[in-house]
Protein backbone atom coordinates (compact mmCIF):
# COMPACT_ATOMS: atom_id res chain seq x y z
CA UNK A 1 0.00 0.00 0.00
CA UNK A 2 2.88 2.36 0.93
CA UNK A 3 4.66 1.45 -2.33
CA UNK A 4 1.54 2.43 -4.31
CA UNK A 5 1.28 5.73 -2.41
CA UNK A 6 4.96 6.46 -3.10
CA UNK A 7 4.40 5.81 -6.81
CA UNK A 8 1.38 8.13 -6.87
CA UNK A 9 3.36 10.80 -5.00
CA UNK A 10 6.24 10.46 -7.46
CA UNK A 11 3.87 10.80 -10.45
CA UNK A 12 2.26 13.89 -8.88
CA UNK A 13 5.69 15.43 -8.26
CA UNK A 14 6.71 14.81 -11.89
CA UNK A 15 3.43 16.32 -13.17
CA UNK A 16 3.84 19.34 -10.87
CA UNK A 17 7.44 19.79 -12.03
CA UNK A 18 6.36 19.62 -15.68
CA UNK A 19 3.59 22.19 -15.10
CA UNK A 20 6.00 24.48 -13.21
CA UNK A 21 8.60 24.19 -15.97
CA UNK A 22 5.96 24.91 -18.64
CA UNK A 23 4.71 27.92 -16.65
CA UNK A 24 8.29 29.25 -16.35
CA UNK A 25 8.79 28.85 -20.13
CA UNK A 26 5.52 30.71 -20.77
CA UNK A 27 6.59 33.52 -18.43
CA UNK A 28 9.94 33.72 -20.24
CA UNK A 29 8.11 33.84 -23.60
CA UNK A 30 5.76 36.56 -22.30
CA UNK A 31 8.72 38.55 -20.99
CA UNK A 32 10.50 38.20 -24.33
CA UNK A 33 7.37 39.35 -26.19
CA UNK A 34 6.93 42.30 -23.80
CA UNK A 35 10.58 43.32 -24.21
CA UNK A 36 10.31 43.05 -27.98
CA UNK A 37 7.21 45.28 -27.99
CA UNK A 38 8.89 47.83 -25.72
CA UNK A 39 11.99 47.92 -27.93
CA UNK A 40 9.82 48.46 -31.03
CA UNK A 41 7.92 51.31 -29.34
CA UNK A 42 11.19 52.85 -28.14
CA UNK A 43 12.48 52.76 -31.73
CA UNK A 44 9.35 54.54 -32.99
CA UNK A 45 9.56 57.16 -30.22
CA UNK A 46 13.26 57.76 -30.98
CA UNK A 47 12.59 58.29 -34.71
CA UNK A 48 9.72 60.70 -34.00
CA UNK A 49 11.92 62.62 -31.51
CA UNK A 50 14.82 62.76 -33.96
CA UNK A 51 12.58 64.08 -36.77
CA UNK A 52 11.06 66.69 -34.45
CA UNK A 53 14.54 67.87 -33.36
CA UNK A 54 16.63 67.72 -36.55
CA UNK A 55 14.31 67.78 -39.61
CA UNK A 56 14.99 70.75 -41.94
CA UNK A 57 11.43 72.13 -41.58
CA UNK A 58 9.81 72.94 -38.25
CA UNK A 59 7.21 70.20 -37.77
CA UNK A 60 4.95 69.96 -34.75
CA UNK A 61 4.70 66.63 -32.96
CA UNK A 62 1.06 66.18 -34.02
CA UNK A 63 2.01 66.63 -37.70
CA UNK A 64 4.78 64.02 -37.41
CA UNK A 65 2.45 61.50 -35.73
CA UNK A 66 -0.22 62.06 -38.42
CA UNK A 67 2.35 61.45 -41.16
CA UNK A 68 3.51 58.30 -39.38
CA UNK A 69 -0.09 57.03 -39.13
CA UNK A 70 -0.72 57.81 -42.78
CA UNK A 71 2.40 55.92 -43.86
CA UNK A 72 1.54 52.93 -41.65
CA UNK A 73 -1.96 52.54 -43.09
CA UNK A 74 -0.70 52.92 -46.67
CA UNK A 75 1.81 50.13 -46.11
CA UNK A 76 -0.88 47.70 -44.88
CA UNK A 77 -2.96 47.51 -48.08
CA UNK A 78 -4.65 49.68 -50.69
CA UNK A 79 -7.92 49.93 -48.77
CA UNK A 80 -6.71 50.81 -45.25
CA UNK A 81 -6.21 54.51 -44.56
CA UNK A 82 -5.81 57.12 -41.83
CA UNK A 83 -8.40 59.91 -41.77
CA UNK A 84 -7.51 63.19 -40.06
CA UNK A 85 -10.18 65.48 -38.61
CA UNK A 86 -10.79 67.33 -41.90
CA UNK A 87 -11.10 64.21 -44.05
CA UNK A 88 -13.13 62.32 -41.43
CA UNK A 89 -15.65 65.19 -41.36
CA UNK A 90 -15.86 65.29 -45.18
CA UNK A 91 -16.43 61.54 -45.31
CA UNK A 92 -19.38 61.82 -42.90
CA UNK A 93 -20.92 64.63 -44.98
CA UNK A 94 -20.49 62.68 -48.22
CA UNK A 95 -21.96 59.53 -46.70
CA UNK A 96 -25.00 61.31 -45.30
CA UNK A 97 -25.64 64.01 -47.90
CA UNK A 98 -25.93 64.57 -51.63
CA UNK A 99 -22.77 65.19 -53.61
CA UNK A 100 -21.66 65.30 -57.21
CA UNK A 101 -19.62 62.45 -58.62
CA UNK A 102 -18.32 60.98 -61.85
CA UNK A 103 -19.83 57.51 -61.72
CA UNK A 104 -16.64 55.46 -61.56
CA UNK A 105 -15.39 52.97 -59.01
CA UNK A 106 -11.62 53.06 -58.50
CA UNK A 107 -9.08 50.91 -56.68
CA UNK A 108 -5.34 50.60 -56.20
CA UNK A 109 -3.60 48.04 -58.43
CA UNK A 110 0.18 47.72 -58.12
CA UNK A 111 0.29 51.19 -56.56
CA UNK A 112 -1.60 52.86 -59.43
CA UNK A 113 -5.03 54.48 -59.17
CA UNK A 114 -7.04 52.22 -61.48
CA UNK A 115 -10.63 52.39 -62.74
CA UNK A 116 -12.44 49.23 -61.68
CA UNK A 117 -15.44 50.18 -63.76
CA UNK A 118 -17.54 53.11 -64.98
CA UNK A 119 -21.16 52.85 -63.85
CA UNK A 120 -23.81 52.62 -66.60
CA UNK A 121 -25.23 55.94 -67.87
CA UNK A 122 -23.13 58.16 -65.58
CA UNK A 123 -20.92 61.15 -66.58
CA UNK A 124 -17.76 58.98 -66.63
CA UNK A 125 -19.46 56.28 -68.71
CA UNK A 126 -20.69 58.85 -71.26
CA UNK A 127 -17.28 60.55 -71.38
CA UNK A 128 -15.64 57.27 -72.40
CA UNK A 129 -13.81 56.18 -69.22
CA UNK A 130 -13.05 52.45 -69.40
CA UNK A 131 -12.29 49.65 -66.98
CA UNK A 132 -8.54 49.30 -66.27
CA UNK A 133 -7.78 52.94 -67.19
CA UNK A 134 -5.03 54.27 -64.91
CA UNK A 135 -5.72 57.78 -63.57
CA UNK A 136 -2.44 59.70 -63.72
CA UNK A 137 -3.74 63.15 -62.75
CA UNK A 138 -6.92 64.63 -61.28
CA UNK A 139 -7.07 68.13 -62.75
CA UNK A 140 -3.46 69.24 -62.18
CA UNK A 141 -2.73 66.99 -59.19
CA UNK A 142 -0.65 63.85 -59.67
CA UNK A 143 -2.10 60.65 -58.19
CA UNK A 144 1.35 59.14 -57.50
CA UNK A 145 1.66 58.36 -53.74
CA UNK A 146 -1.97 59.46 -53.28
CA UNK A 147 -4.24 57.30 -51.11
CA UNK A 148 -7.43 55.85 -52.51
CA UNK A 149 -9.61 57.98 -50.25
CA UNK A 150 -7.73 61.16 -51.14
CA UNK A 151 -8.33 60.45 -54.83
CA UNK A 152 -12.04 59.80 -54.28
CA UNK A 153 -12.29 63.03 -52.26
CA UNK A 154 -10.72 65.03 -55.13
CA UNK A 155 -13.04 63.54 -57.74
CA UNK A 156 -16.15 64.34 -55.76
CA UNK A 157 -17.46 67.88 -55.84
CA UNK A 158 -20.42 70.12 -56.58
CA UNK A 159 -22.77 68.93 -59.35
CA UNK A 160 -22.29 70.60 -62.78
CA UNK A 161 -18.62 71.40 -62.08
CA UNK A 162 -15.91 70.25 -64.50
CA UNK A 163 -13.03 67.93 -63.74
CA UNK A 164 -10.23 66.76 -66.04
CA UNK A 165 -8.76 63.27 -65.69
CA UNK A 166 -5.44 62.41 -67.34
CA UNK A 167 -5.47 58.66 -67.95
CA UNK A 168 -3.10 56.01 -69.24
CA UNK A 169 -4.86 53.39 -71.38
CA UNK A 170 -3.56 50.20 -72.90
CA UNK A 171 -2.63 50.48 -76.59
CA UNK A 172 -2.74 54.30 -76.46
CA UNK A 173 0.61 55.88 -77.34
CA UNK A 174 0.25 58.80 -74.92
CA UNK A 175 -1.93 59.79 -71.92
CA UNK A 176 -5.48 60.95 -72.68
CA UNK A 177 -7.16 64.00 -71.15
CA UNK A 178 -10.89 63.51 -70.54
CA UNK A 179 -13.18 66.30 -69.34
CA UNK A 180 -16.15 65.20 -67.22
CA UNK A 181 -18.99 67.25 -65.71
CA UNK A 182 -19.87 66.06 -62.19
CA UNK A 183 -23.47 65.16 -61.51
CA UNK A 184 -25.71 63.49 -58.94
CA UNK A 185 -25.20 59.78 -59.49
CA UNK A 186 -28.44 57.87 -59.86
CA UNK A 187 -27.92 54.27 -60.83
CA UNK A 188 -30.51 51.95 -62.34
CA UNK A 189 -29.16 48.84 -60.72
CA UNK A 190 -31.24 46.14 -62.47
CA UNK A 191 -32.78 45.83 -65.93
CA UNK A 192 -34.12 42.95 -67.99
CA UNK A 193 -34.51 42.08 -71.68
CA UNK A 194 -35.39 39.06 -73.74
CA UNK A 195 -33.44 37.65 -76.70
CA UNK A 196 -35.19 37.94 -80.07
CA UNK A 197 -36.80 34.63 -81.15
CA UNK A 198 -35.45 32.89 -78.03
CA UNK A 199 -37.08 32.05 -74.71
CA UNK A 200 -34.05 33.39 -72.85
CA UNK A 201 -34.01 36.09 -70.18
CA UNK A 202 -31.17 38.64 -70.06
CA UNK A 203 -30.65 40.24 -66.63
CA UNK A 204 -28.25 43.17 -66.22
CA UNK A 205 -27.04 44.12 -62.70
CA UNK A 206 -25.04 47.38 -62.72
CA UNK A 207 -24.41 47.51 -58.95
CA UNK A 208 -25.63 45.77 -55.80
CA UNK A 209 -27.91 48.25 -54.06
CA UNK A 210 -30.61 47.36 -51.52
CA UNK A 211 -33.25 46.39 -54.12
CA UNK A 212 -31.27 44.04 -56.40
CA UNK A 213 -32.53 40.68 -55.09
CA UNK A 214 -36.14 41.87 -55.01
CA UNK A 215 -35.94 43.25 -58.58
CA UNK A 216 -34.30 40.12 -60.00
CA UNK A 217 -36.88 37.92 -58.32
CA UNK A 218 -39.70 39.93 -59.92
CA UNK A 219 -38.16 39.75 -63.41
CA UNK A 220 -37.62 35.98 -63.13
CA UNK A 221 -41.17 35.32 -61.87
CA UNK A 222 -42.56 37.52 -64.67
CA UNK A 223 -40.83 35.24 -67.21
CA UNK A 224 -41.71 31.77 -65.92
CA UNK A 225 -41.54 30.32 -69.43
CA UNK A 226 -37.86 31.22 -69.86
CA UNK A 227 -35.57 28.31 -70.71
CA UNK A 228 -32.32 29.98 -69.62
CA UNK A 229 -30.86 33.08 -67.96
CA UNK A 230 -27.93 35.33 -68.89
CA UNK A 231 -26.77 37.30 -65.82
CA UNK A 232 -24.59 40.24 -66.90
CA UNK A 233 -22.21 41.45 -64.15
CA UNK A 234 -19.71 43.19 -66.42
CA UNK A 235 -18.39 46.49 -65.03
CA UNK A 236 -20.31 45.85 -61.81
CA UNK A 237 -18.14 47.29 -58.99
CA UNK A 238 -20.06 45.55 -56.20
CA UNK A 239 -22.14 46.91 -53.35
CA UNK A 240 -24.02 45.29 -50.49
CA UNK A 241 -22.91 41.84 -49.32
CA UNK A 242 -26.48 40.99 -48.27
CA UNK A 243 -27.67 41.48 -51.86
CA UNK A 244 -24.88 39.31 -53.30
CA UNK A 245 -25.94 36.54 -50.91
CA UNK A 246 -29.61 37.09 -51.81
CA UNK A 247 -28.90 36.84 -55.55
CA UNK A 248 -27.00 33.54 -55.23
CA UNK A 249 -29.80 32.24 -53.00
CA UNK A 250 -32.29 32.73 -55.87
CA UNK A 251 -30.44 30.06 -57.86
CA UNK A 252 -28.87 27.77 -55.21
CA UNK A 253 -30.86 25.86 -52.58
CA UNK A 254 -28.14 24.69 -50.14
CA UNK A 255 -24.52 25.17 -49.09
CA UNK A 256 -22.29 28.01 -47.86
CA UNK A 257 -22.47 30.93 -50.31
CA UNK A 258 -19.67 32.95 -48.75
CA UNK A 259 -17.76 33.08 -45.46
CA UNK A 260 -15.98 35.95 -43.80
CA UNK A 261 -12.75 35.34 -41.83
CA UNK A 262 -10.55 37.68 -39.82
CA UNK A 263 -8.11 37.49 -36.90
CA UNK A 264 -10.24 39.37 -34.38
CA UNK A 265 -13.63 37.83 -35.19
CA UNK A 266 -15.20 34.42 -35.43
CA UNK A 267 -15.78 32.97 -38.90
CA UNK A 268 -19.10 34.14 -40.29
CA UNK A 269 -20.89 31.88 -42.77
CA UNK A 270 -23.84 32.71 -45.03
CA UNK A 271 -25.87 29.75 -46.26
CA UNK A 272 -28.29 29.23 -49.15
CA UNK A 273 -31.85 28.20 -48.30
CA UNK A 274 -34.30 26.15 -50.30
CA UNK A 275 -37.17 28.53 -49.49
CA UNK A 276 -35.53 31.41 -51.38
CA UNK A 277 -34.61 29.45 -54.53
CA UNK A 278 -36.98 30.28 -57.38
CA UNK A 279 -35.44 28.77 -60.53
CA UNK A 280 -33.14 25.99 -61.69
CA UNK A 281 -32.98 26.83 -65.40
CA UNK A 282 -29.49 26.78 -67.03
CA UNK A 283 -27.43 29.96 -66.54
CA UNK A 284 -24.40 31.81 -67.81
CA UNK A 285 -22.78 34.78 -66.07
CA UNK A 286 -20.85 37.49 -67.94
CA UNK A 287 -17.87 39.13 -66.15
CA UNK A 288 -14.84 41.28 -66.99
CA UNK A 289 -12.03 43.26 -65.35
CA UNK A 290 -14.61 45.75 -64.05
CA UNK A 291 -16.49 43.08 -62.08
CA UNK A 292 -15.49 43.41 -58.42
CA UNK A 293 -16.41 42.65 -54.82
CA UNK A 294 -20.09 41.59 -54.59
CA UNK A 295 -20.21 40.65 -58.30
CA UNK A 296 -17.16 38.41 -57.74
CA UNK A 297 -18.91 36.73 -54.80
CA UNK A 298 -21.95 36.00 -56.99
CA UNK A 299 -20.02 34.75 -60.02
CA UNK A 300 -17.51 32.82 -57.89
CA UNK A 301 -20.18 31.12 -55.78
CA UNK A 302 -22.26 30.13 -58.83
CA UNK A 303 -19.05 28.77 -60.40
CA UNK A 304 -18.14 26.75 -57.28
CA UNK A 305 -21.65 25.31 -57.05
CA UNK A 306 -21.41 24.47 -60.80
CA UNK A 307 -24.70 26.32 -61.12
CA UNK A 308 -23.59 28.60 -63.97
CA UNK A 309 -20.92 28.85 -66.66
CA UNK A 310 -18.82 32.00 -66.20
CA UNK A 311 -17.89 33.76 -69.46
CA UNK A 312 -15.72 36.80 -70.22
CA UNK A 313 -12.47 38.04 -68.68
CA UNK A 314 -10.76 37.70 -65.30
CA UNK A 315 -12.38 39.88 -62.61
CA UNK A 316 -10.75 42.66 -60.56
CA UNK A 317 -9.97 40.79 -57.31
CA UNK A 318 -11.49 42.83 -54.44
CA UNK A 319 -12.44 40.43 -51.65
CA UNK A 320 -11.63 42.18 -48.38
CA UNK A 321 -13.78 43.76 -45.65
CA UNK A 322 -13.16 47.26 -44.26
CA UNK A 323 -14.53 49.03 -41.18
CA UNK A 324 -14.24 52.67 -40.10
CA UNK A 325 -13.01 53.03 -36.50
CA UNK A 326 -12.74 56.35 -34.57
CA UNK A 327 -9.34 56.72 -32.82
CA UNK A 328 -9.85 59.87 -30.72
CA UNK A 329 -12.12 60.50 -27.72
CA UNK A 330 -14.15 63.14 -29.56
CA UNK A 331 -14.38 60.79 -32.62
CA UNK A 332 -13.03 63.51 -34.90
CA UNK A 333 -10.36 61.25 -36.42
CA UNK A 334 -10.42 57.64 -37.53
CA UNK A 335 -8.96 54.82 -39.58
CA UNK A 336 -10.43 52.62 -42.26
CA UNK A 337 -8.99 49.17 -41.61
CA UNK A 338 -9.16 45.85 -43.46
CA UNK A 339 -10.36 43.32 -40.88
CA UNK A 340 -11.36 40.23 -42.88
CA UNK A 341 -11.45 38.50 -46.26
CA UNK A 342 -14.28 36.83 -48.14
CA UNK A 343 -14.02 33.13 -48.99
CA UNK A 344 -16.09 31.30 -51.61
CA UNK A 345 -17.83 27.89 -51.14
CA UNK A 346 -14.68 26.03 -52.24
CA UNK A 347 -12.59 27.91 -49.65
CA UNK A 348 -10.71 30.06 -52.18
CA UNK A 349 -10.34 33.80 -51.70
CA UNK A 350 -11.10 36.54 -54.23
CA UNK A 351 -8.61 39.08 -52.86
CA UNK A 352 -5.93 39.96 -55.43
CA UNK A 353 -6.74 36.83 -57.48
CA UNK A 354 -10.23 37.47 -58.87
CA UNK A 355 -12.45 34.99 -60.68
CA UNK A 356 -11.13 33.23 -63.78
CA UNK A 357 -14.00 32.53 -66.23
CA UNK A 358 -14.76 29.00 -67.43
CA UNK A 359 -14.72 30.36 -70.99
CA UNK A 360 -12.56 33.35 -71.97
CA UNK A 361 -14.33 35.77 -74.33
CA UNK A 362 -13.06 39.21 -75.30
CA UNK A 363 -15.11 42.36 -75.92
CA UNK A 364 -15.79 43.65 -79.41
CA UNK A 365 -17.88 42.69 -82.40
CA UNK A 366 -18.51 39.10 -83.40
CA UNK A 367 -17.33 37.76 -86.72
CA UNK A 368 -20.35 37.93 -89.01
CA UNK A 369 -21.23 38.24 -92.66
CA UNK A 370 -21.02 41.91 -93.73
CA UNK A 371 -24.22 43.51 -94.93
CA UNK A 372 -24.59 43.90 -98.70
CA UNK A 373 -25.63 47.45 -99.54
CA UNK A 374 -27.66 46.14 -102.48
CA UNK A 375 -29.64 43.69 -100.37
CA UNK A 376 -31.74 46.40 -98.67
CA UNK A 377 -35.39 45.84 -99.39
CA UNK A 378 -37.29 48.56 -101.23
CA UNK A 379 -39.72 49.15 -98.33
CA UNK A 380 -36.86 49.55 -95.83
CA UNK A 381 -35.00 51.93 -98.14
CA UNK A 382 -38.08 54.13 -98.65
CA UNK A 383 -38.72 54.24 -94.90
CA UNK A 384 -35.11 55.28 -94.25
CA UNK A 385 -35.19 57.97 -96.95
CA UNK A 386 -38.47 59.34 -95.56
CA UNK A 387 -36.82 59.84 -92.14
CA UNK A 388 -33.86 61.60 -93.78
CA UNK A 389 -36.27 63.84 -95.79
CA UNK A 390 -38.04 64.91 -92.58
CA UNK A 391 -34.66 65.80 -91.07
CA UNK A 392 -33.81 67.92 -94.12
CA UNK A 393 -37.17 69.74 -93.86
CA UNK A 394 -36.62 70.39 -90.13
CA UNK A 395 -39.52 68.17 -89.05
CA UNK A 396 -39.29 66.30 -85.74
CA UNK A 397 -39.66 62.52 -86.05
CA UNK A 398 -42.84 61.02 -84.60
CA UNK A 399 -42.55 59.01 -81.43
CA UNK A 400 -42.35 55.34 -82.36
CA UNK A 401 -44.04 53.30 -79.60
CA UNK A 402 -43.09 50.08 -81.36
CA UNK A 403 -39.41 51.06 -81.23
CA UNK A 404 -39.64 51.84 -77.49
CA UNK A 405 -41.19 48.43 -76.91
CA UNK A 406 -38.37 46.81 -78.88
CA UNK A 407 -35.78 48.31 -76.52
CA UNK A 408 -36.67 45.43 -74.20
CA UNK A 409 -35.55 42.96 -76.88
CA UNK A 410 -31.96 42.10 -77.79
CA UNK A 411 -31.80 41.69 -81.57
CA UNK A 412 -29.35 39.84 -83.79
CA UNK A 413 -27.68 43.16 -84.67
CA UNK A 414 -27.09 43.81 -80.94
CA UNK A 415 -25.49 40.38 -80.54
CA UNK A 416 -23.17 41.06 -83.47
CA UNK A 417 -21.82 44.11 -81.63
CA UNK A 418 -21.17 42.21 -78.36
CA UNK A 419 -18.93 39.16 -78.66
CA UNK A 420 -19.15 38.27 -74.95
CA UNK A 421 -22.95 38.35 -74.93
CA UNK A 422 -23.11 36.37 -78.16
CA UNK A 423 -20.73 33.75 -76.73
CA UNK A 424 -22.87 33.57 -73.59
CA UNK A 425 -26.00 33.01 -75.65
CA UNK A 426 -24.43 30.20 -77.69
CA UNK A 427 -23.12 28.45 -74.54
CA UNK A 428 -26.52 28.81 -72.84
CA UNK A 429 -28.34 27.33 -75.85
CA UNK A 430 -25.97 24.33 -75.67
CA UNK A 431 -26.69 23.95 -71.93
CA UNK A 432 -30.44 24.01 -72.62
CA UNK A 433 -30.08 21.29 -75.28
CA UNK A 434 -27.98 19.15 -72.93
CA UNK A 435 -30.60 19.49 -70.19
Amino acid sequence: MQKINKKILLILLLVFSAITLQAKEQIIDINKDTMSRLEALQKLTKVIGTVEKYYVDDLKLNEIVNKALKGLMQELDAHSTYMDAKYFKEMKIQTAGEFGGLGIVVGMRDGALTVISPIDDTPAFKAGIKSEDIILKIDNTSTLNMTLDEAVGLMRGKPKTKITLTIVRKKELKPLKIDIIRDIIKVKSVSSKTIENEKILYLRVASFDKNVTKSLKKFILDHKDTKGIILDLRNNPGGLLTQAIGVVDLFVDKGVIVSQKGRAQAEEKHNATKANTITKVPMVVLVNGGSASASEIVSGALQDFKRAVIIGQKTFGKGSVQVVLPITKDQSEGIKLTIAKYYLPSGRTIQATGITPDIIAYPGETAHKPENDFSIKEADLKKHLKVELNKADGKKPKKDDKKEKNEKIIKKSDLEKDNQLNTGLNVLKALILMK
